[in-house]
């Protein structure tokens, strides 16, 4: 009973302080998250679109099955981790799917984070109250 052995395709995804391992392969289009199905693990259908762009602009929806390991962040960071993870892992399987996951915006990290605290002060932005006297 020889198995036959199936690829499968890494990428890693971050966005704020999240960080999302993803893991594409052939498959019956099954997306597991952290050993929760998508709808379970993710109930707003805003992060369920974020989640599925790059499936959708790659028309490889239904195809392949999609197992995720999610570490740190909030739920919106992580999402957008997994858009990225996915977009990098689908990129690996098929250099021809750049043009409408570059077009669709998914191989773009973004860049924003959360800004450090300053010393001296209270918190990143905010400053102690100015005393002329």
């Amino acid at each position: 009973m020889a198995q036959e052995a199936v690829e499968k395709f890494y990428g890693t995804g971050r966005r704020k302080e999240a960080i999302a391992r993803v893991w594409v392969k052939p498959g019956s289009g099954k997306i597991i998250i952290d050993g929760h199905e998508l709808l379970k693990r993710f109930p707003r259908q805003a992060h369920q679109f974020m989640i599925l762009g790059p499936l959708k602009a790659t028309n490889t929806e239904g195809k392949l099955d999609v197992i995720v390991s999610t570490v740190g962040g909030g739920i919106s960071g992580q999402a957008g981790a997994i858009r990225l993870g996915m977009a990098r892992a689908l990129l690996k399987m098929d250099e021809s799917f750049r043009k409408p996951l570059r077009d669709g915006g998914h191989l773009t990290r973004d860049p924003r984070m959360k800004e450090r605290k300053k010393y001296g002060q209270p918190g990143a932005r905010k400053r102690y109250q100015f005393s002329k006297r």
